[in-house]
């Protein structure tokens, strides 16, 4: 029991990224007048009026409420949600990108915290925190122990406030106490990098306010090191998706002016919508972030890294340079998160998420359920695959739309349970008990990116078996 419980939660983040969604902002929620059903409304009364006062012990009525609303909800599917004041606060910081805390990008790594990278800028990045420091005990609580979730939550907290952490710095074998000051922090949700002489990497962790506008500076920057750029991999692996105009100005990035996107289809008739790369459908403020790009990025040899942990925003990204022949799509195939979400407030501090669409790519496939295939399929390391059939993806939720050409997927159940099987006993027999981790995207180490950067120069891809058998399978049939 105790390795099924390790697999868990290693794989969780990769199932709870799969399940973010893809948001279309509105400030104003739609008027609309249904004659309420009076007999099943009379029974809630009833219900409510009955714990009031036959329940073993006093309960809230505001609970009472908020509980109805929120069952009322989550029997929809699994992306439409009641936001309470505290989950309302959290996803207006998962969207913005700005939240407390120190500013450090995160990983766990053997029970510990890993410093993936600090945020440029802010008190980590200040204090000279490093990316491989390993975090061990945060104030006066080992990190050992902890699941990544908590280890956040105690690093954030109110602004001018103090964290102590302590760190151990594996390269120089020596651990040392650092004290922070916790301040707002602006996440940067893209990351880039020259992996070798005109080849770049960039990478979108999320689709937030700012990504565009983060994007368009760290292109420049590659431009300005290398203006004659021979090929650049988008890494959207895990990208649980975010903001549709952060997807639909990307995508412009790459595509030729007043070209087709993504189109939404629901009940409603503003759900009905098609979007393409004109700023209108991108651009915030008013100004264009991309209109200082250079020419050449429109044409610019491009592969895209997807995998099961791609949905939503990234994989519209995906669908639309995918169709329009734009980029070779590498990795597995993504986690089918084709629904529109839309949030409406209820009062200054609550608010409704509710699934209002579904998403289309420009060549009207449907992204519900089914994702996006990649072109090639690559396994995840130089061994073959370790936690892809793992990962949950949208097919396997519960509640989830029925996608367009969905069918039960039996084969992918029977192998998420080999590969269960499996890894469970590498790791009872293994000494420290814990699944070796993946390499760090964009690290020397990384197979997938490794392979799109073969596909970029023209040398040998290695594909993953599983696909060539797929294609083989298909041929025969």
């Amino acid at each position: 029991m105790g390795a099924k419980l390790k697999i868990a939660g290693f794989v969780a983040l990769g199932a709870v990224a799969g399940a973010l969604t893809t948001m279309q902002l509105q400030a104003v929620a739609r008027a609309t007048f249904t004659p309420l059903p009076l007999e099943e409304m009379q029974q809630l009364a009833a219900v409510f009026g009955m714990i009031k006062s036959d329940y073993v012990e006093p309960v809230d009525e505001k609970k009472l409420v908020t509980d109805a609303i929120s069952g009322m909800v989550a029997g929809l599917d699994p992306h439409s949600q009641y936001f309470d004041k505290k989950s309302f606060r959290e996803f207006r910081e998962g969207t913005t990108g700005k939240f407390v805390g120190i500013g450090i990008e995160i990983a766990m790594e053997d029970g510990l915290v890993k410093i993936v990278s600090p945020i440029e800028g802010s008190p980590a990045f200040r204090a000279g925190l490093k990316s491989g420091d390993l975090i061990t005990r945060i104030d006066d609580t080992p990190v050992k122990g902890l699941t990544i979730d908590q280890a956040v939550k105690r690093m954030r907290g109110e602004p001018s406030t103090k964290v102590s952490l302590t760190v151990f710095r594996k390269d120089e074998s020596r651990s040392f106490p650092v004290t922070l000051m916790r301040e707002e922090i602006r996440q940067q949700s893209v990351r880039s990098k020259m992996i070798e002489p005109g080849y770049a990497w960039m990478r979108i962790s999320v689709f937030q306010e700012r990504t565009i506008d983060d994007f368009a500076r760290k292109v420049e920057d590659l431009y300005k090191a290398d203006p004659n750029l021979k090929g650049i991999v988008l890494d959207l692996r895990n990208d649980p998706g975010g903001l549709l105009d952060g997807a639909i100005g990307i995508s412009a990035a790459f595509l030729p002016s007043n070209t087709v996107v993504v189109t939404t289809n629901g009940q409603v008739a503003d759900s009905k919508a098609t979007f393409t790369t004109a700023p209108e459908f991108y651009a915030r403020r008013g100004a264009d972030p991309l209109r200082r790009l250079p020419e050449a990025v429109k044409k610019v040899p491009l592969v895209v890294l997807v995998n099961e942990g791609s949905a939503s925003a990234s994989e519209i990204v995906a669908g639309a340079l995918q169709d329009h022949k734009r980029a070779v799509v590498m990795g597995s195939q993504t986690f089918g998160k084709g629904s529109v979400q839309t949030w409406r407030p209820l009062t200054a501090d609550t608010a409704l998420k509710i699934t209002t669409a579904r998403y289309f790519t420009p060549a009207g496939r449907s992204i519900q359920a089914t994702g996006i295939v990649p072109d090639v399929w690559l396994d995840e390391t130089s061994e073959g695959n370790v936690f892809a059939a793992l990962r949950l993806r949208e097919a396997d939720l519960d509640k989830h739309l029925v996608g367009k050409d969905e069918k039960k997927d039996e084969a992918r159940a029977k192998a998420r349970d080999e590969a269960r099987k499996k890894l469970e006993d590498q790791i009872a027999q293994s000494k420290d008990k814990t699944p070796k981790p993946l390499p760090e995207f964009g690290s020397a180490e990384d197979w997938p990116l490794r392979q799109a950067l073969n596909q970029l120069q023209g040398k040998t891809v290695v594909a993953s078996k599983t696909g060539a058998e797929r294609k083989a399978e298909a041929k025969t049939e």
